[in-house]
């Protein structure tokens, strides 16, 4: 797996970490706004973070590239 995607569509809320950060499987990457639902989206994997392709407030569509890892 080299990044995450989008579940749903949505808003970008807020970003947990940055390019460079070591992150473990099941730590929260971001958090994604959709149907007035706050969602955490976690880590599938044990990684780097190599680039953040959203900013905060970004509205984003289904699988879209939200994270690629190192």
């Amino acid at each position: 797996i080299d990044w995450v995607k989008a579940p749903m569509p949505g808003l970008v809320l807020d970003i947990k970490v940055q390019p460079g950060d070591a992150i473990k499987k099941g730590d929260t990457l971001l958090i994604l706004e959709a149907m007035k639902m706050e969602n955490a989206i976690k880590s599938p994997i044990d990684a780097v973070i190599k680039s953040v392709e959203v900013a905060p407030q970004q509205a984003v569509d289904k699988n879209a590239i939200l994270v690629h890892f190192q």
